[in-house]
């Protein structure tokens, strides 16, 4: 209706103007100036003339035309929520009974006593080395210490009794102590040809096989793992230094497995990397089955942050204006036909998580915030909105 008035008036006005160009040419063609300069004020005239009389048919269309033309938004109203924010971090399982055993002693492997695959328990024999000849010079000089400790224990109870010299039975004393120290020296090297399990584990693999000469502190002999006591190491921005502590919950995936489990962080290091400004954690995993093996890639998320009354928006609603401002738009004066004022608003966001970010400041509960057409609108224009929705 309203456009179909302006239609006609527009159409009137053009005719005027086409019918009035031949008398407005022939003044001009007079070259009267003061003819022309009337004419144009009696142009100017009816102009003013014009947009009195188009300013009154548009009060008049407006107030008939019941059919509003504002654009069409859907809306949420806020609500507080509980909000858990989760570091999401990629780690490496290791495990601290892991190791590779190395011969003390240089000489022949002459047997190797255990195979891969194979249980063993704290001290348990692993393989031997070839003595060289220690074991005889040790029975000698056992043989040696006995007659000292013969000796001595003698010229002691004639001591005692105040029969012979002191001197016989110091010198005594200390042949026998000699002896005890040199026995003593003796097994503890002719230990070293024996490789014994530091732990108790699972002997993962035998490296060199017997009959090879190796040598100390330098030949790889057999690598012996234990499964029990797995953990999981990852690197963390210092950023989060001061929310990731020891006792904070872990939920753990190894996508290799697909198998997830809930744990603790147990230790969070005191050193920050100057490389990559990272500090290492230690996550504890329980390996019962025996399934976890070192090496195996697990994803981690921690949860660094909580909040039982958050407030949460979708991101996507979200804008950004020239200052580096964040904004979004909340309705105002909510009418019977859920007609209302759009009202810009400068938010304050914090964590995110999925597809929502909760804001800090700028809304409160109960809040009707524009969902779907807020990217088109502007502060203070009018909007329909369809329909209200809860964020719980």
């Amino acid at each position: 209706m309203k456009q179909l008035l302006s239609l006609i008036l527009l159409t009137l006005i053009i005719s005027s103007c086409g019918s009035d160009s031949k008398s407005i040419e022939s003044i001009i063609e007079t070259n009267d100036l003061q003819k022309i300069r009337e004419k144009r004020d009696n142009i100017i005239l009816e102009q003013s003339l014009l947009n009195d009389k188009i300013k009154l048919i548009d009060a008049a269309l407006s107030k008939l035309d019941t059919l509003k033309n504002y654009p069409l938004v859907t809306a949420f109203q806020v609500k507080t929520n509980n909000f858990n924010h989760f570091l999401e971090l990629q780690g490496n399982v290791a495990t601290k009974k892991n190791i590779i055993l190395y011969p003390e002693f240089s000489g022949l492997l002459t047997k190797v006593s255990v195979t891969e695959g194979q249980k063993v328990v704290k001290g348990q024999l692993l393989a031997t080395i070839d003595d060289g000849g220690m074991s005889q010079q040790l029975a000698q000089m056992e043989v040696q210490m006995s007659l000292a400790k013969t000796t001595f224990e003698r010229q002691k109870r004639l001591w005692d009794q105040k029969i012979g010299s002191e001197i016989e039975y110091l010198q005594a004393k200390a042949t026998y102590e000699g002896q005890q120290n040199a026995v003593n020296q003796m097994n503890s090297q002719l230990s070293k040809t024996s490789l014994r399990a530091p732990f108790s584990g699972i002997i993962d693999d035998v490296i060199t096989d017997q009959g090879t000469v190796v040598s100390a502190g330098s030949s790889q002999i057999i690598r012996l793992v234990n499964l029990d006591k797995m953990y999981i190491e990852a690197e963390v921005p210092e950023s989060y230094l001061g929310s990731i502590i020891p006792g904070k919950n872990v939920e753990v995936y190894f996508p290799v497995l697909g198998e997830s489990m809930n744990t603790k962080v147990d230790q969070v290091s005191n050193f920050i990397n100057p490389g990559n400004r990272t500090f290492k954690i230690t996550i504890l995993i329980p390996n019962k089955d025996k399934h976890i093996k070192p090496n195996l890639t697990a994803k981690i998320k921690i949860n660094d942050y909580s909040s039982e009354q958050a407030v949460l928006i979708p991101q996507s609603i979200i804008s950004e204006n020239s200052l580096g401002e964040q904004y979004i738009f909340i309705t105002q004066n909510v009418n019977k036909d859920n007609e209302a004022v759009a009202k810009k608003v400068i938010v304050k966001t914090g964590k995110t998580q999925g597809d929502f970010v909760e804001i800090l400041e700028g809304v409160s509960s109960n809040n009707i915030i524009v969902n779907e057409g807020a990217r088109n609108l502007k502060d203070g224009q009018n909007v329909k909105i369809l329909n209200v929705e809860s964020n719980e």
